[in-house]
Order: C-alpha cells, then structure tokens, then sequence
C-alpha cells in the first residue's frame, strides 16, 4: 500500500490549514515546515483549490513544487463542486488547478466532499468520467474521491464507479459511532471494496486537542503522548489506513506529530481502551441519548431525519466547531428540517428512549436555523 502511496510513511501534510500572517500564508514558516517534514521522511501533501481562498495552491508553488524535485513528493489535489457547473468547465478549473500549484500532473485527483446531492451534480456533468479522461492522458496519477455523508451512499458510489483507487473519509475516535458521520460504518465499505483510506479529521478539527480535564487525566494516566498524538495514533492504527493527514498551523504542531509518526506504532490494547473512557465521556456531556434505531424516522411524515439531527446537536454541543454545521446542512438539504415538524408525536410514540422529540427538534431549529 505504501508504494502505491509512493510513501515510506503514513502521515500527510494537509494544506487546508496554514501558518498565517494576516490574510496571506507565512511562507517563510511554511518552507521551514516543508524542510522539517521532508527531513523526517515525509512527503505527503494535500490541497484543494477552496483552502485558504486558492491561497494553498499557491503558497505550494512557491514553497515546495518550484523547490524541489517533483519526484520527491506526493501532491494530492480535488475537484471541488463550488467552482464548476457545466461540464466543459470542468477542464479548464483542473489545467488552472495545475498551474497554480507548478506541476504537470497530480499524483491523486479526488472528487471533493461527495454526499448524495453532490454525487448527482458529478454524475450529471460527467465529473468522474472527465477526470478518469485525465487520468488516461497522465494528468492524474490516481483517481479517488473525499467523502461526507452515510455509508450506504458511499456504497452506492463505489459500486457504480468502481475506477475509484483511493477514499478520503472523516476518521476519529469520537466519530468512530457517531450516527451523523458513521465514520466506522464508512471505513467498512472502503474495506468491503477493498480501497485504501486515507483519514481527515482525525483530531475532529482541534477539538480532541483540548480534552475535559477527566478525559485528558485518562491519557496522560498512560504515561506519555499529548491528546493529538493519540488521536492521530487512533487512525493510523486501523488496517487499510494508507495515510492519516493533518493541518498544521505552526513548526511547533509539525514537530510535534513527526516526532510520534516517524516511528509509528500502532496504539496498544491499553491505549485502545482508554480511548474507548475517553469517548465515553464525551457521550456523557449532557448530550441527548438517542442510539439511532431509527423507529421515529419511519413514522415521521415530514421524513425529518431525527437522530442525524440529534447526532448535530450533540456535536455542536460537545465542541463547538464548525462540524456540526456542516453535517446538518447535509443531513437536511434534501429538506426534512427541525423547523418543519408539526407535532403530530408519531416519532415520540415509537421512541424506545422515550425521548422528547418533539421539544427536542424546537431546540435543533434554535441552534441550526437562526
């Protein structure tokens, strides 16, 4: 797996996040940042033309393509949906893509944050049909997809595009169950097809950083390893990962990951567990107790999507990021939103957790719909 990675280790560089000056990249920060992760034997990197408004691309021109030799890094980048709406425009966005990051070819080219309603406008415009054409001409080394939705949609997408090589999901110990990620459920499909994962997310955008005090005491009761390392670890640690990405801000977060992920080892049984305490009080913040049996959705007239919801409002509860915003902009873009309940408590009356959905929803709508 790692030579088709063309990687001797399994830690990426990801570009979404970059050290700053203001509004533009620290590109005296950065190029040291790219020195200290080749010398620890990395060579990773993955971009995307939104991140940092196009500024990623480019800070990677000027930092790492127009300096060293092309054959000594992997250069990961995706077509995203907001910048093309018609097939013919499809081409013009990936030569722009290219010369914005000083490379003749891309060694993988994803189709970017698929979901359900994503999926569509791709297979309407021939997205993956275009790209697997870059491919042919050796524009792309290798053709994958970024994914954020349910697994059954991931299902349907690899069963109908079997050329995908790679999958890049959300992956980390607090997603492992959730029900709006199923990150596990995901990981399972990648390995039912048999495709590499590559992980994002794996410290769920900083916020497995920043522990509460009774879960960041589990960890450091094991005698070594800040929070990030164990949830880098955690990801890295599952067969069929191929790469586990990070954003990094700063030299001293570079240092710190390629100080554990040189000389990678996978996370014990005792590690595993105390990962597993640690997830548990996470669950336990005051967050609404629904295990997603689904019973409420099967009765619900206006198909609202109750414990995905639920599912949002537990995140946004329990970290405050911007995540949870996300997922509920999927889990309701089909509509189904909590705003249009109307109280006919069907869902209430099949609930084996006798939650109170109806109350529940209204609260939803407060944080999601304002």
């Amino acid at each position: 797996m790692q030579q088709f990675f063309k990687v001797k280790k399994n830690f990426g560089f990801g570009c979404m996040r970059l050290p700053m000056k203001g509004e533009a990249v620290d590109t005296e920060e950065f190029s040291r940042m790219i020195e200290t992760f080749f010398a620890n034997g990395f060579n990773y990197f993955d971009t995307a033309h939104g991140y940092l408004e196009g500024k990623s691309e480019t800070a990677l021109r000027e930092c790492l393509t127009s300096r060293y030799p092309r054959e000594s890094y992997v250069l990961t980048n995706k077509l995203s949906s907001g910048y093309f709406e018609r097939q013919e425009e499809i081409r013009p966005l990936f030569e722009s893509q290219l010369r914005a990051c000083g490379v003749e070819y891309f060694d993988f080219y994803l189709m970017h944050a698929q979901d359900k309603n994503i999926f569509e406008k791709y297979k309407r415009l021939r997205a993956y049909e275009t790209a697997l054409e870059f491919k042919k001409e050796g524009l792309i080394k290798h053709f994958g997809l970024s994914f954020h939705d349910k697994a059954e949609v991931l299902e349907q997408i690899l069963t109908e595009y079997p050329e995908v090589e790679v999958v890049q999901i959300q992956f980390n110990y607090v997603d492992y169950e959730d029900a709006s990620v199923e990150s596990r459920k995901c990981y399972e499909v990648c390995r039912k097809f048999g495709k590499p994962v590559i992980v994002m997310e794996p410290v769920k955008g900083g916020s497995l950083v920043n522990l509460p005090a009774s879960a960041k005491k589990i960890l450091d009761d094991l005698g070594g390893g800040s929070p990030a390392s164990y949830a880098i670890r955690f990801a890295a640690s599952f067969e069929g990962v191929a790469m586990v990405l990070s954003g990094m801000g700063s030299m001293a977060m570079m240092t710190e990951n390629v100080g554990f992920m040189k000389n990678f080892t996978p996370l014990s049984e005792e590690e595993f567990a105390a990962i597993g305490k640690v997830r548990e009080i996470f669950r336990a913040q005051d967050l609404i107790p629904c295990t997603a049996c689904r019973y409420c959705t099967e009765q619900c007239p206006k198909k609202i999507a109750i414990p995905d919801l639920f599912a949002c409002l537990n995140a946004h509860n329990a970290f405050h990021d911007w995540n949870a915003n996300y997922y509920h902009t999927i889990h309701t873009a089909g509509g189904g939103k909590a705003s249009d309940c109307i109280k006919c408590g069907r869902c209430e009356a099949m609930c084996p957790q006798h939650l109170p959905i109806r109350t529940l929803l209204q609260e939803v709508a407060k944080v999601f719909e304002q």
